[in-house]
């Protein structure tokens, strides 16, 4: 198989994205996570922007990684100056990395406006920059910003940066779509002629999102001959991102057959994905290709009634060859081939009539606004207690929430709880700093000394929606709740026009189900 290297950029591209922020410490982390996937490069950052990426190189060189070179970034020098003295092209090797990639401008409009000086003091940085570099000892990527969009505007001065690049001793040149909005078919005649004029040198690709064709474009150019592809992990990026490499890495191994990562090692996609969005702050997107949670859902009964007799009848390859799992969505639009493919994930042996009983209660609740969908959870606890051999860990009595405002103390809110465990009555109460909070409080006061493992399970988020808009302050409220325990996810669901019981039914589903299944 031929091997495309991958280089990843998530630590310096993925952090323009608006919302993304890291510090050493996360950008150390995710250079772990990216070398145990196996990528070739990790482009740490900008070492002569700011403090917080001085300091990653500096502490980068203390890891011991096993597949990735770090890079840094920087541009050439700038006009009418030498790179020998350059404070941009010192800093490229004050990071002190194997690896640097050097940005510099391919457009004329890009020569002129911007940068402000003549096309040939142009190749000149471009060409001395490099050779620079290269005579320091290092690996140069050379970056052709704008590439595309010059290539368009004067195709014969575009390609002459690329040759001052290859001149100056460029390891790769990597033609960059900055703007992102470059079509597919536009990016695979470019780079093949690119690849027909510039033979000796490896070729790269690096595309942004702006046109929705990142991740196609990148493809494109492999096609031809780009044997480099860069990108981000979960797309990324300034504006609209960057192509996602959880899509083109898969695409290049599973749909057009080489190699991009360690043999083995694409199963571990999806994990990665998950936890960097988590070190990034960010909720992954459940509608990611390959790595997503909805990625391999079906929801529709047709769907999944044909599934039960062939899984690839819609799906377009095996889940786990990314980390990833089929699920099976249950709503008002299901059949039973939903609710028995989901009874057979939690290994339950469910009757037809069950099966029968439990959709129809589904069909009922989300007449009135439950939504089943993303709550599996509160899906398997229905099926639970249509067994008749269930034995619930606990009962609800009654519960009381006192919300006051009180003078001098200010808000306080106070939870009582009366349950049956095991046959024995047992009644707690709790404060918090919402009534929502007090339940849960209450509840875990009374059931911890019975259920320790309840210990482990941490609410991590909850969000709240109202259904009928237009019925105002009596309209009917959703609640969903996820739970952890260690790697093990969860939500369940909850409804009514009033948003304390909504909460406790999305509650009590996640600690039953905890306590039941987890």
């Amino acid at each position: 198989m031929s091997q495309i290297a991958v280089y990843d950029t998530t630590l310096r591209d993925g952090t323009q994205g608006e919302g993304i922020s890291l510090s050493v410490d996360d950008k150390l982390r995710i250079t772990r996570l990216l070398d145990d996937l196996g990528v070739a490069y990790i482009e740490g950052g900008w070492p002569g922007s700011n403090p917080k990426d001085a300091e990653y190189f500096r502490q980068v060189k203390e890891l011991p990684l096993q597949h990735a070179k770090v890079a840094a970034f920087g541009m050439t020098c700038r006009a009418g100056s030498d790179p020998a003295t350059d404070a941009n092209i010192s800093a490229l090797l004050e990071a002190d990395t194997l690896v640097v990639t050097v940005v510099g401008k391919s457009s004329l409009l890009h020569v002129h406006e911007v940068i402000r000086t003549t096309p040939d003091e142009n190749l000149r940085i471009i060409r001395e920059s490099i050779t620079y570099l290269k005579g320091q000892g290092r690996e140069v990527v050379y970056d052709a910003e704008h590439f595309f969009d010059g290539y368009k505007l004067d195709p014969e001065y575009t390609l002459s940066t690329l040759q001052a690049a290859v001149m100056g001793g460029a390891d790769v040149v990597v033609l960059c779509d900055t703007n992102g909005g470059t079509m597919y078919w536009e990016v695979e005649d470019i780079a093949r002629h690119v690849r027909q004029t510039v033979p000796s040198v490896e070729i790269g690709i690096h595309t942004h999102n702006d046109g929705e064709s990142g991740v196609a474009n990148s493809l494109a150019a492999i096609r031809v001959g780009a044997t480099h592809v860069q990108g981000t992990m979960n797309g990324y990026g300034e504006r609209c991102g960057n192509a996602n490499l959880c899509s083109v890495i898969p695409d290049i191994e599973i749909k057009l057959g080489l190699a991009a990562l360690p043999e083995g090692h694409l199963r571990r996609l999806t994990h990665i994905a998950h936890t960097i969005a988590e070190i990034a702050n960010q909720a992954p997107n459940k509608s990611l290709p390959y790595v997503g949670k909805s990625a391999f859902a079906h929801k529709g009964g047709i769907h999944v009634a044909a599934m039960r007799h062939t899984v690839d009848s819609y799906q377009h390859i095996d889940p786990t060859l990314v980390g990833n799992e089929t699920r099976y969505l249950v709503s008002d639009l299901s059949g039973r081939g939903n609710i028995f493919s989901l009874a057979e994930a939690l290994n339950l042996d469910t009757e037809d009539q069950a099966a029968r009983q439990v959709l129809e209660r589904i069909k009922q609740l989300e007449h009135q606004g439950f939504v089943f969908e993303g709550a599996e959870a509160s899906v398997a606890m229905m099926l639970y207690r249509y067994r008749s051999d269930y034995v619930a860990p606990f009962h609800l009595i009654d519960y009381m929430v006192l919300v006051e405002q009180r003078h001098g103390r200010g808000m306080v809110t106070e939870a009582t709880v009366k349950l049956s465990v095991e046959g024995e009555e047992l009644y707690t109460v709790a404060d918090g700093n919402g009534p929502v909070n007090a339940l849960d409080r209450a509840l875990r006061k009374a059931l911890i000394p019975v259920y320790p493992s309840l210990t482990d399970f941490h609410l991590t988020d909850y969000k709240v929606r109202i259904v009928d808009g237009a019925s105002a302050t009596g309209a009917t409220t959703r609640v969903l709740i996820d739970t952890r325990n260690g790697s093990k996810r969860w939500s369940t669901v909850g409804a009514s026009t009033n948003i304390i019981e909504a909460s406790w039914q999305a509650l009590v589903d996640s600690i039953e189900y905890g306590l039941v299944c987890a």
